[in-house]
C-alpha cells in the first residue's frame, strides 16, 4: 500500500487531522515538536458507489477501500540544515509517496503558531527545496563524470540541470516547469520536492462558512499543481468520535454534509494513482484498489495472485450500468455483461468478475 504523509510546522493540527482519518491516538498537544516520531494508520476511502452495489446485491459485508497515512515529525525552519526535528523529519517525507501539506489558518491564542496559510506554504516548500537544492548538488558531478564514459546517462545529467535551475530559483519540482519525462527521471534520487502534492488549509470554526476566502491565495500559489482542500481539522475530529448517525447529525447541522474526511481520503488516494473496481454479492462487496492504467489480470491478482497467474478473462460492467439493470444476474442475461481479455485496462468504477483455471 503506498503512503501518504501528513506534512506541517508545529500545531498547524496534522496530528489531528491523521487521528481524525485513521482513528489513531497520535499525541496532540498545544506545544511544538509532540510528534517526534513517524506515525503510521489506514483511513478508509468513502464511497457512495460500494454502498449502493451492497444495498444492490443485499451485501452481508461491506469492504471500503483504503489509505495509508503517516504523521511525520513536524517541521521547523532550518530542518534543511538540522535545525528541530530536521533530519527526522526530512526521513519521514522521503520514504512517503506523495504529502500532505497542512496549512493553519485558524487562530487561537493559546497554541502556539501564526494562522497564515501562505506563510506555513512557504516554510514548508522553502525547506524542502533547500533539501532538494543539496541532494542535486551532491549528484550531478558524479553523473556527469559517469556520463562521460557512459552516454546512457546523459539525460539523467539533463534532469538534474534542469531541476537544479528550477530549485536554485526556489520552485519545488511538483510545481516546476520540467516534463512528466524528467520527473520520473529523477526519481531515483527520491527528491522530496519531486511527490505529488494535497493542501490542506485547516480553518477555525468561524471560517467554515466562507473557505473559499480563505484558501484562494493558497489556490493561486499552487498554480493547479495539486488540490486544495479547506478543513475545519478541530470540528472534523470531534465529529470523528461520534457514531455514523450522530456525526451525519452534526455533520449536517453544520452546513457540512458528508463532512472533510471524505473529500480528504478520497484525493488522497487519487493523488497516489490509486484507482477502484468492485466485486458484489450477497457475501460481500468490496472496493478493490488498483494502479491506474493497470490490466485485467494485474487487478484478477489484487484479488488473490491464483486468478491472475490462471486469468483466462473477466466479465465487466460498468457499476451504474448494473444498478441501473438492478442485479449481476439480470445484466448477464440481457447480455450486458462484456467478456474482456488480458489487454484490457480496467477502468476506475468497473463492477469484474474474474474466470479463471489453475
Amino acid at each position: 500500500m503506498e503512503r501518504l504523509g501528513i506534512v506541517g510546522l508545529p500545531n498547524s493540527g496534522k496530528s489531528s487531522l491523521f487521528n481524525a482519518l485513521t482513528g489513531g491516538s497520535a499525541l496532540v498537544a498545544a506545544h511544538p515538536f509532540s510528534t517526534t516520531e513517524t506515525t503510521q494508520g489506514v483511513a478508509q476511502v468513502p464511497d457512495d458507489r460500494l454502498a449502493r452495489l451492497a444495498a444492490m446485491s443485499q451485501s452481508r459485508k461491506v469492504v471500503p477501500a483504503a489509505v495509508e497515512f503517516v504523521d511525520i515529525a513536524g517541521l521547523a525552519a532550518g530542518a534543511s540544515t538540522g535545525e528541530g526535528l530536521g533530519n527526522r523529519f526530512l526521513a519521514g517525507i522521503r520514504e512517503a509517496d506523495a504529502l500532505c501539506l497542512v496549512l493553519r489558518a485558524f487562530e487561537d491564542p493559546n497554541v502556539v503558531g501564526g494562522s497564515d496559510p501562505l506563510e506555513d506554504l512557504g516554510v514548508l516548500d522553502l525547506e524542502l527545496v533547500l533539501s532538494d537544492a543539496a541532494t542535486v548538488d551532491s549528484q550531478i558531478d558524479k553523473r556527469r563524470k559517469a556520463a562521460k564514459s557512459d552516454k546512457s546517462l546523459q539525460g539523467e545529467v539533463d534532469a538534474l540541470e534542469r531541476a537544479k535551475a528550477e530549485l536554485d530559483q526556489g520552485i519545488p519540482i511538483y510545481r516546476s516547469s520540467l516534463s512528466s519525462d524528467d520527473k520520473v527521471t529523477l526519481r531515483s534520487f527520491f527528491l522530496l520536492t519531486n511527490k505529488p502534492v494535497l493542501a490542506v488549509v485547516n480553518l477555525g470554526e468561524d471560517q467554515v462558512g466562507e473557505p473559499d476566502a480563505v484558501i484562494a491565495p493558497v489556490v493561486e500559489e499552487m498554480g493547479g499543481h495539486g488540490d486544495v482542500l479547506g478543513v475545519s481539522v478541530a470540528l472534523e475530529a470531534e465529529a470523528a468520535q461520534l457514531d455514523a448517525d450522530e456525526r451525519a447529525e452534526l455533520l449536517e447541522g453544520l452546513g457540512l454534509g458528508e463532512g472533510a474526511l471524505a473529500r480528504v481520503a478520497r484525493a488522497a488516494y487519487h493523488l497516489l494513482g490509486r484507482r477502484t473496481f468492485f466485486t458484489t454479492g450477497d457475501k460481500e462487496s468490496r472496493a478493490w484498489t488498483f494502479r491506474a492504467g493497470a490490466r485485467a489480470p494485474e487487478c484478477a491478482g489484487v484479488i488473490h495472485s491464483d486468478l491472475q497467474r490462471g486469468f483466462i478473462r473477466a466479465e465487466v460492467i460498468h457499476w451504474d450500468e448494473l444498478l441501473s439493470i438492478g442485479s449481476w444476474n439480470k445484466a448477464k442475461e440481457a447480455g450486458k455483461l462484456r467478456v474482456e481479455g488480458k489487454e484490457y485496462e480496467v477502468v476506475d468504477g468497473d463492477v469484474l468478475e474474474i474466470r479463471f483455471n489453475v
